[in-house]
């Protein structure tokens, strides 16, 4: 993959989100892979997950030694064939990776808006993403892909702009987040909420709550894996640094989370962490509909649905029932739970055993899109 450079495009017109409040202006940070046919049918949106960014593919720089967060997927003669597809990634509304969100600046008040910034929803990160498909010249979008909040993102695509979505391929995700992912997420918020460093979202960035962060980010850290996964990875050994009698000794698994949450820490915002954590919390596809039965009754694109079996975050059950409402529904629809031991984490750390069903559908949609 040639070097990238993520680009960033401001629009001054208000978003009205579902919450009723007004958001202007609205940034995003977006990169995009390969080129785009003169029809302007080959465009593929990359939807990230929780914490994800823009830089899903490729390197700033030949001395960068990480791609982006999926660029084993994005490529030329990769899943998403960049000789053959326009791969775009938007960083969603409510991040800190360069799209608009609470550490950015209120306009109004010329201070970061911190906890003043308003509550958004996944609906209202695909409506800022529509604006940002607009602006690339993009009528029609060949899919939407994308993994865990990704993954609402993609179906959102396609029940709100059913004329503009070919084809949607939700991977690890869910139609509504269930009581004990929220309960999950409580936790982690309590946690920062009482890190005194907090001080109510006011914190200075170059003091945050790191403790209480670092807590937060190892609970949401757990529920990405599984217990087969930490059994394989880690067990019951104890770290070879400690005493096994030393009373703040840690098992491998303990080192492993204070390490993950520390270093979190340095990359992501506390605040942002909650905005989006609040967006996953809220996430309900019949919101504003009467039930999941009117707003699936939306969807007439092609999906093709991926669940892992040992996900305990969002389980098979919950795309299945999606899925058996499609079905009923008489949508083309297609669904494959995968057998993985990596828990949600599965999309991004066994991507070789869900792709094949990626390919040959994305050739599929190609051959009919004529690109």
């Amino acid at each position: 993959m040639e070097q990238v450079t993520t680009r960033f495009v401001t629009f001054e017109e208000e978003l009205r989100l579902e919450s009723g409040r007004l958001l202007a202006p609205v940034t995003l940070a977006y990169e995009t892979y390969g080129r785009l046919n003169a029809v302007a049918s080959n465009a593929i949106l990359v939807a990230h997950a929780w914490t994800g960014d823009a830089h899903a593919a490729g390197r700033y720089s030949p001395q960068d030694r990480k791609g982006g967060w999926w660029d084993d997927m994005i490529g030329p003669g990769k899943v998403l064939d960049t000789e053959r597809f326009f791969v775009i990634c938007s960083n969603v509304i409510g991040s800190c990776k360069g799209s608009t969100g609470p550490t950015s600046l209120n306009p109004q008040t010329g201070r970061p808006y911190r906890l003043s910034f308003p509550i958004v929803m996944v609906r209202d990160m695909v409506r800022a993403q529509q604006r940002l498909i607009d602006h690339l010249g993009i009528g029609r979008l060949l899919a939407v892909i994308g993994g865990s909040m990704g993954a609402m993102q993609a179906l959102e695509w396609g029940i709100h702009f059913p004329e503009r979505v070919g084809a949607i391929i939700p991977i690890a995700g869910t139609g509504r987040t269930s009581p004990m992912a929220i309960a999950l997420n409580a936790l982690a918020r309590q946690a920062i909420y009482n890190d005194p460093l907090w001080k109510k979202g006011n914190y200075k960035p170059e003091h945050p709550p790191a403790s209480g962060f670092a807590l937060a980010r190892a609970v949401g850290h757990i529920s990405f894996l599984s217990e087969q996964s930490m059994q394989m990875k880690f067990g019951r050994r104890f770290s070879a640094r400690d005493g096994l009698f030393d009373f703040f000794g840690q098992f491998e698994i303990e080192r492993y989370l204070e390490y993950n949450g520390n270093s979190f820490v340095e990359r992501f915002d506390p605040n942002a962490f909650l905005y989006l954590a609040k967006a996953l919390d809220l996430y309900d596809v019949a919101w504003n509909f009467s039930s999941p039965d009117e707003a699936l009754e939306r969807l007439n694109c092609p999906s093709l649905w991926f669940a892992f079996s040992s996900d305990w975050l969002y389980r098979p059950e919950e795309t299945e029932a999606v899925v058996a409402i499609l079905a009923r529904q008489n949508k083309p629809v297609d669904y494959h739970c995968i057998a993985s031991d990596y828990g949600h984490d599965s999309f991004l750390v066994e991507p070789e055993k869900f792709t094949p069903y990626v390919v040959r559908f994305l050739d599929e949609q190609a051959r009919q899109a004529g690109c």
